[in-house]
């Protein structure tokens, strides 16, 4: 057969670490769970006993492995940290059922969705996308992802970060209002996941803003911790 010509070379494969071993977790797709911890939810003025569970998407090369220094990106001037547990699917799959949601999970870790919180006011108040808020370069820090069955659990245990030291956000996994089983069933309704895929899965309230200088640190107990600097504008 012919091997495949392109007009130029295609990018270089996304990926992320693995803890414990030198073969890397290939990126397929990004998604993250919109206001998925009740604080939060309310935190953004939002109701979240009435919202059903929302997903929007980053690309797959917004992700880095951790730890790492992240310049701050232009055209903001609030960028916020959000701290997450990761879920990484291994076994692609439709409409799957929260019972054998796990048989679709490779590993988890521990992320920041780093958002331009003002690009994104923007387009809230507009009726316009996020992407320019949420899926810019660098946009998804991620420690090195641990194979599932080394994670005890994925339904509780704390999930907090810092600034500085200084503890911004500080909660616990069975705070979600949409379990990882629930969101990642859900999610597969209108998708079919596929092995690297990467679901983010919300973030709990204490959200704020970082600035050049600043060193995030953060984690979930018994799975990951991560440690981003922000340097200079870029």
């Amino acid at each position: 057969m012919t091997a495949t010509s392109y007009v130029f070379d295609p990018a270089k494969q996304a990926s992320l670490a693995v803890k414990g071993e030198q073969a890397r977790f290939p990126v397929r797709r990004i998604f993250c769970v919109g206001r998925n911890y009740e604080a939060h939810a309310r935190e953004m003025g939002k109701d979240p006993d009435r919202e059903a569970p929302f997903f929007f998407t980053k690309p797959a090369d917004a992700a880095l492995d951790t730890p790492c220094s992240i310049a701050y990106p232009p055209l903001t001037e609030n960028l916020h940290y959000e701290i997450e547990l990761v879920v990484a699917i291994g076994k692609g799959g439709a409409d799957i059922d929260e019972a054998d949601v796990m048989k679709h999970v490779w590993g988890a870790s521990v992320g920041i969705d780093l958002t331009r919180r003002d690009l994104q006011t923007e387009a809230k108040n507009m009726g316009r996308p996020w992407d320019w808020g949420k899926a810019f370069d660098n946009s998804a820090p991620i420690a090195p992802i641990v194979p599932i069955s080394d994670v005890a659990s994925i339904e509780s245990g704390r999930i907090w970060l810092a600034v500085n030291g200084d503890i911004k956000q500080d909660a616990d996994l069975a705070d979600l209002i949409w379990s990882v089983r629930e969101h990642v069933s859900i999610l597969s309704r209108s998708v079919t996941l596929a092995p690297g895929d990467i679901i983010m899965t919300g973030t709990p309230a204490g959200v704020g803003a970082v600035v050049p200088g600043d060193v995030i640190t953060g984690g979930v107990d018994g799975i990951a911790t991560l440690e981003v600097t922000i340097s200079d504008r870029r």
